[in-house]
């Protein structure tokens, strides 16, 4: 019992008081569960450039070392935040599609680039138990019938040859180019990726020549007319079997070029020479034996093949969820050690493999210019998500090379050993002096800003 009137206007004021200290402790917002587990996480692994991130209750955290350009994001739900923190490799391509988090300051090649020198160079943006469960049915991801690579096919290119025209070179080359200079036009690396695949299949005039995943044409067409040889490409594309057929008739080479819609599985009959351009990607880990069984049914005992493949350097993984769910389904980068052991029980020789490691890099990054330079005609095509979409595409395509992820393996095939010369000097004529392509730097760099602009 409280005595006194001293004492009770005491308590009241200490009652009053606490009120208003409530009040003020309701009003300001509390770091929620998942907000707290990504921020420890982000504390633990920025160390170079600097990210700044506005939390759904609206706080704003700071992360890394001081820059004058640093990148800001928010994120606009606590449910997206779970979502992202859950399974970063799938949800952050997702939120940023569908708006859940959105750049306020730099580039979404500037987040990536930070993200991925940070974390991902680490390895440590994979969720375990989603990261594990794609690994262990990988198999069935990359199982891939005739029925389905076409429904997987028709996904991707046969979303319309107008998207494809707002950022490939003129003549529609979708694979990676060769620099053999850095500043070295699109158009120009296109011709010489081409030219050195055409040196590489050691053709004489006359020759047979199979193209396996003939996309809209250009290369057949190439080979036809610069090597007077006769080619038959085969594609699963209805979109680009009609394109290639229609550029073929235009440049009057229907009589040396002809294309097919069919599955490179159902091909019979020999050829001279084989060639695969960015292709085998879509083939599928338990289709490889299948694959190269078929390359060696196919060419001649004297003939080449040549298998021009995206690889990725850290052994057997799996497919980027996202990647699989919007960009390619039932896609698979492959490693080096799960294609020759294929190759060798085929029975085919390995002649050579090449390397190219920046290369598509830049002609990523020249893709992404120029899709950036139509961005207005994509959303016209499609919409804005499509857009944001294409982007995180194209970014963190470029991004896998930069970071030596990713590779390009051109692997040169045979039935004999001296079925091509036995030194390189026939594949770099002299006028192709070639300087080296320079890295570029990691996260805040101020080259990655200059070149976002341009």
């Amino acid at each position: 019992m409280v005595q006194g009137p001293g004492r009770l206007i005491r308590i009241r004021s200490y009652g009053e008081h606490a009120g208003v200290r409530c009040c003020q402790a309701r009003r300001t917002p509390l770091m929620s569960l998942w907000s707290t587990i990504a921020k420890k996480r982000l504390e633990k692994s920025i160390r170079k450039g600097r990210l700044e991130v506005v939390f759904p209750n609206g706080k704003t955290a700071v992360f890394g070392q001081h820059c004058d350009h640093p990148v800001r994001i928010a994120v606009k739900s606590e449910a997206w935040l779970r979502r992202i923190v859950l399974d970063p490799e799938l949800q952050l391509g997702e939120a940023y599609m569908e708006e859940g988090l959105v750049l306020e300051t730099g580039d979404l090649y500037e987040l990536l680039d930070l993200l991925w020198t940070n974390i991902l160079s680490k390895g440590s943006a994979h969720a375990a138990l989603p990261s594990f469960l794609r690994k262990t049915f990988r198999a069935v991801a990359q199982f891939n019938p005739q029925a389905r690579s076409a429904r997987n096919v028709a996904h991707h290119y046969d979303i319309g040859n107008d998207l494809y025209r707002l950022f490939l070179d003129d003549d529609m080359q979708y694979s990676c180019a060769y620099f053999p200079k850095p500043q070295t036009s699109l158009d120009d690396a296109q011709r010489f990726k081409k030219d050195h695949i055409a040196r590489k299949l050691c053709l004489k005039p006359g020759d047979h020549v199979l193209d396996i995943g003939c996309g809209w044409g250009g290369l057949a067409m190439h080979l036809a007319e610069r090597e007077d040889v006769r080619v038959h490409g085969v594609t699963l594309s209805c979109e680009q079997h009609c394109l290639a057929q229609e550029r073929a008739e235009t440049a009057g080479l229907s009589d040396r070029v002809d294309f097919e819609i069919q599955d490179y599985r159902n091909l019979t009959g020999e050829y001279d020479k084989i060639v695969s351009v960015g292709m085998f990607e879509h083939v599928g880990v338990p289709h490889y034996r299948e694959y190269f069984d078929q390359i060696a049914a196919r060419l001649g005992e004297n003939g080449t093949a040549l298998i021009h493949t995206i690889g990725r350097s850290p052994g057997p993984g799996a497919t980027n969820p996202w990647i699989a769910r919007h960009i390619f389904p039932g896609g698979y980068i492959p490693a080096l050690s799960e294609i020759v052991p294929v190759i060798e029980k085929a029975g085919l020789v390995v002649l050579d493999i090449e390397i190219l490691r920046l290369h598509y890099a830049e002609t990523l990054k020249a893709w992404r210019q120029r899709f950036l330079n139509r961005a207005d005609d994509a959303e016209k095509l499609y919409d804005a998500r499509f857009v944001r979409m294409w982007d995180f595409y194209l970014v963190t395509s470029e991004l896998s090379f930069r970071h030596g992820y990713h590779n390009v393996f051109q692997l040169q095939l045979g039935k004999r050993q001296d079925a091509a010369p036995l030194t390189r000097d026939y594949l770099y004529p002299s006028e192709l002096a070639r300087p080296a392509i320079r890295q570029v730097a990691p996260a805040n760099d101020e080259r990655v800003r200059a070149n976002a602009k341009r």
